[in-house]
C-alpha cells in the first residue's frame, strides 16, 4: 500500500453543517468505534455527553458554553458532543498520565468511523471549561477535553459569506521534516 485511507486523507473539519438528522444507530456506531481505539492498562478513561439537537437539554448546554465564534456555525449541526478524560486509574487510584491520549485515541476512531459514514466532526477548544464543569456537575476527575459539533455537510450556498470563505480555505498540514525531531 502507498498511500494513506481515504477516511484519514478526506478527513476534515467543515463549518457547514446540514440540519439533517443523524439517527441513532449512526450515532451509536460512532461511539462504537470510540469504544475501539486502544488504551494504557485499558483504562478506557473516555467519557462523551451527547446532545442531540431538540431531543434532549444538552444540545443547549454545550452550545451555551462554547465562544460566539464557534457558536455562530455550530448552531447548524444536529449533534454536539464533549470528550471528556477520566483522569484517575481505576488500577492504581493514581493520576493517569494517558488519559488525555487515550481520549485522543478514542476521538480518532470516531473521526475516522464518521469520515467513512460521510460524516462530518468538528472539534473545538473554544468553550468555557469552568460553565461545562457547572452545567454537567464534573468534578474534578474528569478534564474536559474538546467540545464536538457532528452532521453531514450542508449547502455552502445557504450559510453566510463569512463562513463560506472559511470553509473554502486551504487545506494545510506540516511536511514530515517539521515534525521530526
Amino acid at each position: 500500500m502507498d498511500h494513506i485511507h481515504k477516511s484519514i486523507s478526506n478527513r476534515y473539519s467543515t463549518v457547514i453543517f446540514s440540519s439533517k438528522e443523524i439517527s441513532l444507530k449512526q450515532l451509536n456506531l460512532l461511539l462504537e468505534a470510540a469504544r475501539w481505539a486502544p488504551s494504557s492498562y485499558n483504562e478506557q478513561p473516555w467519557r462523551f455527553i451527547i446532545g442531540t439537537k431538540g431531543k434532549n437539554s444538552n444540545y443547549k448546554k454545550i452550545y451555551d458554553c462554547l465562544f460566539e465564534a464557534n457558536q455562530n456555525w455550530a448552531k447548524y449541526a444536529p449533534v454536539l458532543m464533549l470528550s471528556i478524560a477520566h483522569k484517575y486509574s481505576s488500577v492504581t487510584g493514581k493520576i493517569n498520565r494517558f488519559a488525555q491520549y487515550d481520549t485522543g485515541m478514542a476521538m480518532g476512531n470516531l473521526l475516522t468511523q464518521a469520515t467513512e459514514m460521510n460524516l462530518f466532526v468538528h472539534q473545538m477548544g473554544g468553550y468555557d471549561v469552568n460553565k461545562i464543569r457547572k452545567l454537567f456537575n464534573l468534578d474534578d476527575k474528569y478534564e474536559p477535553m474538546a467540545a464536538i459539533a457532528i452532521g453531514y455537510k450542508g449547502n455552502s450556498n445557504l450559510f453566510p459569506t463569512d463562513l463560506k470563505e472559511r470553509e473554502s480555505r486551504e487545506r494545510y498540514r506540516n511536511s514530515i521534516d517539521e515534525f521530526i525531531l
